[in-house]
């Protein structure tokens, strides 16, 4: 069931602000009038904007009683790679601890929506990295937010601040053979994945839903 629309103005958290995804979500928040403010927790401060809140927090240590936990919404777009984590459990710590722990003091101060980009195919049952998604996924629909959006895309369309060859030999082959691959494991654009994210939260339907990689072509 969905509710009517939020009314100004939602306060928005976001995770993971500095990434792909993150980015765009943060690009559309500000521009967005359904949106009073964004608090986007970061390593390093980020350019002041208009309607920009920007804790600067070590993510190893996050303070509970931290005032910008106030949120009506929370989305995450964490994500990293093994290589660039060094080891299994360090990325296991960003792409699932990280996000639960999130969503955890978050909801303990009142929120009432979350929005998780996710990962094609994530599997409990699937190998480490889509295990991990699907753990990070099921760790905060144990939290119980009334209103829980994951977004499930394939491979993301983006050009990396850092180098990842395997995602760039990945979006050189998608692009080349978009036409030929099915629509569900096709590239995504990340301001496509940004606009599910957010259109999650601002829709706030009850329960949870799961868009997968297919619903983001456009």
């Amino acid at each position: 069931m969905t509710k009517s629309e939020t009314t100004i103005p939602l306060r928005l958290m976001l995770i993971g602000a500095t990434g792909a995804v993150g980015q765009q979500v943060l690009h559309q928040a500000l521009a967005d009038s359904r949106i009073g403010h964004v608090v986007a927790l970061t390593r390093r401060p980020l350019p002041p904007q208009a309607k920009l809140v920007n804790p600067v927090v070590d993510f190893s240590d996050l303070l509970p009683e931290a005032p910008w936990w106030q949120v009506d919404a929370v989305i995450c777009t964490l994500g990293t790679t093994i290589k660039i984590a060094g080891s299994q459990s360090a990325f296991a710590a960003v792409d699932r601890d990280l996000p639960i722990q999130v969503a955890r003091l978050a909801r303990k101060a009142g929120a009432t929506r979350f929005a998780l980009n996710s990962s094609l195919g994530a599997n409990l049952n699937g190998n480490f990295y889509l295990r991990t998604k699907a753990e990070a996924e099921a760790g905060i629909r144990g939290i119980v937010y009334p209103s829980y959006t994951i977004v499930r895309p394939s491979l993301i369309d983006a050009d990396r601040t850092e180098f990842r060859p395997g995602e760039l030999i990945g979006r050189i082959v998608a692009r080349v053979f978009r036409p030929l691959i099915p629509k569900r494991y096709r590239a995504v654009k990340p301001e496509n994945i940004a606009r599910a994210l957010l259109e999650g939260v601002l829709l706030n339907a009850d329960g949870e839903r799961i868009i997968e990689s297919e619903e983001l072509q456009v």
